[in-house]
């Protein structure tokens, strides 16, 4: 994305503040963003703010006279390699479709001779009302590239399709655009899919009192959940024993060990994608005792071991075995060549391979390699919930709309 110029337009609605994200991952793809905030936008963000992440000023007028003598925004509009307008509200798309010219953003979008991208957001009695339905099918017809917004629960307290899809999601279907797909994919193309995800550890019992369990806080498994369902799929989280919000759109399922999870996993089949993203504990207590060991004031009695159930393995092998079959492997080193042994070893398609050995387990960060039949794709750092989205984006390519 190096040298790609954006034009970002900021339309108004409390998910203008995402727009500020969008301008973030932009620049750090390499791409150039301008903005163009109108009158509302102004409400919920600054130019300031929007100048400071761009690294560009921000047009907010058609009435600067210096930029008017030199038609500036038949420049604006031409310079760019895409627009994009996020959030687009329903007056901004009814402005769109009617080809009203009665501000900066909305005369440059009818000056422009480069792809259009709108994203919506807005209540969701306004998005599903007739005339933005209309004005949505008037401009896709006209070949503007707007994406469906999210369903969840929305800042005015209703539920239901509105919101503006997280920043990552939309740069991501951005890119595709500027690659040269000739449409954007929907935000529902896994719809009808039903997506299988493992998320957390596992505590296996001592006594009634202790357990063995590992350091996985469920954040990676928990943000593809919920990357899955934003992009149409019926999500079934199967997580162990963590403290954190269930997903818009999924359907959770807790667990305690890994017998359960082994449990919970073939009740929920079938599946079109599976994704063991749980760190599930290799062993167990042989024999649990029913009530609390007590410290004899010598040495520790020795607990003996036995191996837990393989459930990414039983998984790959089962009659019942999902078209995508994806493995997590948490590593503190030989992080590929551990990862590429694994996956042959467990008959997993792909193995999402990360190094441990820091504060990745409970942090907000990951850096992750790809491993499949093809090579190793190595991603850069970044937040655990971009892993998610750029994820979902990878298995939307196994499932070809």
């Amino acid at each position: 994305m190096t040298g790609t110029k954006i034009l970002l337009i900021i339309g108004g609605g409390i998910a203008a503040y995402k727009a500020c994200e969008l301008v973030r991952l932009i620049r750090r793809d390499g791409g150039e963003v301008t903005c163009v905030l109108t009158d509302a936008g102004s409400q919920f963000v600054t130019p300031m703010t929007l100048a400071a992440l761009s690294g560009n000023p921000v047009h907010t007028s058609l009435w600067d006279l210096k930029n008017e003598t030199e038609i500036g925004h038949i420049q604006l509009s031409r310079e760019a390699d895409l627009v994009m307008v996020c959030p687009a509200t329903a007056d901004l798309l009814a402005k769109m479709q009617a080809g009203i010219a009665d501000n900066l953003a909305t005369t440059l979008l009818l000056a422009t001779d480069k792809p259009v991208f709108a994203v919506p957001a807005m209540n969701v009695r306004m998005w599903q009302h007739a005339a933005t339905q209309r004005n949505v099918a008037g401009l896709r017809s006209d070949g503007v590239h707007v994406m469906d917004p999210d369903e969840g629960p929305m800042a005015c307290g209703e539920f239901g399709p509105g919101r503006l899809p997280e920043p990552e999601v939309i740069w991501t279907a951005a890119r595709r655009l500027i690659g040269g797909g000739a449409t954007l994919r929907p935000k529902t193309s896994l719809s009808g899919r039903h997506v299988l995800i493992t998320a957390g550890p596992t505590h296996e019992p001592i006594d009634p009192v202790r357990y063995i369990a590992n350091r996985s806080s469920g954040k990676q498994g928990f943000a593809i959940a919920e990357a899955a369902a934003e992009a149409g799929a019926r999500v079934t989280l199967v997580a162990g024993p963590v403290n954190l919000p269930t997903p818009a759109g999924v359907e959770r399922v807790d667990v305690e060990s890994a017998r359960d999870m082994e449990r919970a996993v073939a009740a929920a089949l079938p599946a079109d994608v599976a994704i063991m993203v749980a760190a599930v504990a290799d062993w167990r207590a042989r024999d649990v005792a029913d009530q609390k060991v007590k410290k004899d004031g010598g040495d520790p009695a020795p607990l003996p071991l036995t191996t837990n159930p393989d459930i990414l393995a039983g998984l790959a092998q089962s009659d019942k075995r999902p078209k995508l079959v994806i493995g997590f492997a948490a590593e503190t080193e030989n992080i590929v060549p551990h990862a590429q042994a694994k996956r042959l070893r467990k008959g997993a398609d792909w193995i999402v391979a990360n190094d441990v050995s820091g504060d990745v387990m409970g942090g907000a960060m990951n850096t992750v390699h790809l491993v499949h039949a093809g090579g190793v794709e190595n991603w850069e750092p970044m937040a655990k919930r971009d892993v998610a989205a750029r994820l979902v984006e990878r298995i939307m390519d196994e499932f070809p709309d």
